[in-house]
């Protein structure tokens, strides 16, 4: 196959408050002509890193220490500035992670559209304006023409996230970097999205780095794999021996950590442990202090690549050992008879109506959307309930009304009742009161987390406005606890937010919640932007909190192996009403109404994708 891109030796450091991180180590990778290379691995092991080095949109603390980077004849790192200009976009494009924080919020989503158009393409006036409709439509956009003139604040997460896809993919780049790229979308869009990327790649011969820590995805989606830790590459290998013959204990680790029906009321496989800070001088395998089969030659000798077969490489100083087997996991503890006792209802929503008002002045009416239509739920005392639904079907609105977090251009009808009090009619000391028992965890961490306060700072504000009875020795010991708890280290404390990754973001979002020890948690995405193996750590946190302490969820997600994991009641929503609800495992193996077998029917499947 013609080669499309050619990394060679690259290396990317990273200078922190605490010293210089080497990000990205030696790393070689080669895509060829059409083909979808996937680059998996925790957050914060360079993934990300390695993307923008290729575009040279590395932030101001960050250096190409050095490597090559080859795009078929052109050697990106001997351009300047001007000519990158011609090849971001047309010949490489990228969907960032986080769209919220990629928009140009004062601009409207056609116009930054259209930007792309017009600088890399001969389209002008009402042919460009026709171009940038059909992408939109293309990804899935409902309504595409009135969206031209929306700004990025008046969409939902997954709506901005097919907008900077629809950017990513205007001009039509020989390669796409495409990071988390399905991370905020429902499943149904994200099965018409990988459709859309498969058939441009057949249609142009289109590369793609996909950057992902959804594996199922991956299984689906890539040609080759490659397993990321601690700024090193582990494995690279074909996707399907890498998932039928994974050879780097890592690797094994994190196919064992998959949320699933079957480990209902058990503890998920989680890779114990915390990724090592890159500011430390390794010797040496990286990922021997987590790894149940480390030996003293693990510890003692520098650990390179070697060939076990056609293609897969590993580096392992004992791949030949554990080649052939799963890594052997402590027994799964069945957790079911911890759990509360108390069944009594906590929160009953009684036909919840939330409407928009928008636009409008003094002689035009303002115009109506109504966004929750009439929706009754329960949710007992140590149970879950789990919204599943499209993007923009009024999920993260019922959560954010209950908080009363929507905007004053807003009318809320119907009751909330939680431990027998209506939510609606709340002010002052009483609002304040019920937020120490429900808490919620934002979709976007970036947007939610004050940047100029430092993470002990962003933790310690709702303990100390909630509860001014805790002294500062007791926050900081419970602190350090929950930090161990959602896998950050306990420096993590004294640092800002931009100085993580997305994933690690998303815990700080989830500590936070968890500070002031609520009843209810909303939790509004809470996993899509991690990995697995953090995922299930969260995963086996959010279960082992509601076993011991009787915690609620409404959990609102797309991720349906999550959803058939933790949830205990599930409540299918389309177009702001509930069009199914019930026992969850009942609607995961027996839906009865017609749209939700059509969403449980586009859920990518890793057993299917291999088979």
């Amino acid at each position: 196959m013609t080669q499309q891109l050619s990394v060679k030796n690259l290396v990317v450091d990273l200078q922190t408050e605490v010293g210089m991180a080497r990000a990205v180590d030696a790393l070689n990778i080669t895509l060829n002509k059409g083909q979808t290379f996937a680059l998996v691995g925790e957050s914060g092991c360079g993934k990300s890193m390695t993307a923008l080095a290729l575009l040279r949109l590395l932030p101001d603390n960050a250096v190409i220490q050095s490597g090559q980077v080859q795009l078929n004849d052109v050697d990106v790192f001997q351009l300047s500035e001007n000519q990158m200009r011609s090849i971001r976009g047309r010949r490489i494009s990228i969907i960032f992670q986080e769209p919220s924080t990629s928009l140009n919020p004062v601009m409207t989503v056609g116009d930054q559209i259209l930007e792309v158009i017009f600088q890399h393409t001969d389209l002008q006036g009402d042919q460009a304006r026709a171009r940038a409709v059909e992408w939109l439509a293309k990804v899935g956009l409902p309504d595409p023409v009135r969206r031209m003139g929306s700004y990025p604040f008046e969409m939902s997460g997954g709506q901005l996230q097919r907008v900077m896809i629809a950017i990513a993919l205007a001009a039509e780049p020989d390669l796409l970097i495409a990071d988390e790229p399905t991370t905020a979308l429902d499943v149904t869009i994200q099965a018409q999205i990988l459709q859309l990327l498969k058939s441009l790649q057949q249609e142009r011969g289109m590369a793609m780095l996909l950057i992902t820590h959804d594996l199922a995805v991956v299984s689906g989606m890539a040609d080759q794999v490659a397993l990321m830790y601690a700024g090193q590459i582990v494995e690279v290998a074909s996707a399907a021996d890498f998932f039928v013959r994974p050879s780097h204990p890592y690797a094994k680790l994190l196919l064992q950590a998959l949320p699933d029906e079957d480990l209902r009321g058990r503890q998920l496989a989680a890779i114990q442990g915390t990724v090592p800070p890159l500011t430390q001088i390794f010797k040496g395998c990286r990922f021997a202090p987590r790894c149940p089969h480390q030996t003293d030659r693990c510890i003692d000798k520098d650990v390179d690549m070697t060939l076990l077969a056609d293609a897969h490489h590993v580096r392992c100083v004992r791949s030949q050992d554990v080649s052939s087997q799963f890594v052997s996991l402590p027994p799964l503890l069945d957790r079911t008879d911890t759990l509360s006792k108390d069944h009594s209802t906590l929160l009953s929503v009684k036909d919840l109506s939330v409407t928009f008002l928008m636009g409008g002045g003094i002689l035009v009416k303002k115009k109506t959307f109504q966004a929750v239509k009439k929706v009754s739920f329960d949710i007992q005392k140590g149970q879950t309930l789990a919204l599943v639904g499209e993007s923009g079907c009024g999920k993260t609105t019922i959560g954010k009304a209950l908080l009363q977090l929507l905007t004053p251009q807003t009318q809320i009808g119907g009751q909330a009742f939680l431990n027998g009090k209506d939510l609606f009619t709340l002010k002052g000391d009483e609002l304040q009161a019920s937020r120490r028992q429900l808490q919620i965890i934002f979709q976007n961490p970036f947007g939610s987390l004050n940047p100029r306060m430092r993470v002990l700072e962003i933790l310690e504000e709702g303990m100390k406005s909630l509860h001014p009875e805790w002294s500062s020795d007791q926050r900081r010991d419970d602190l350090k606890i929950l930090m161990d708890q959602v896998g950050l280290r306990p420096d993590a404390l004294d640092r800002y937010p931009h100085e993580f990754s997305g994933g690690q973001r998303q815990r700080i979002a989830i500590a936070r919640a968890l500070a002031v020890k609520p009843s209810l948690i909303v939790c509004d995405e809470p996993t899509s932007a991690l990995d697995v193996s953090v995922q299930a750590q969260i995963l086996n946190l959010l279960r082992e909190l509601q076993n011991n302490l009787g915690v609620s969820y409404l959990f609102v997600s797309h991720n349906i192996g999550v959803v058939s994991y933790l949830a205990d009641k599930l409540a299918v929503m389309h177009d702001g009403e509930i069009v199914e609800i019930g026992d969850a495992s009942q609607i995961l193996n027996n839906p009865q109404d017609a749209y939700t077998k059509s969403l449980l029917s586009a859920v990518p499947k890793l057993n299917q994708a291999l088979a």
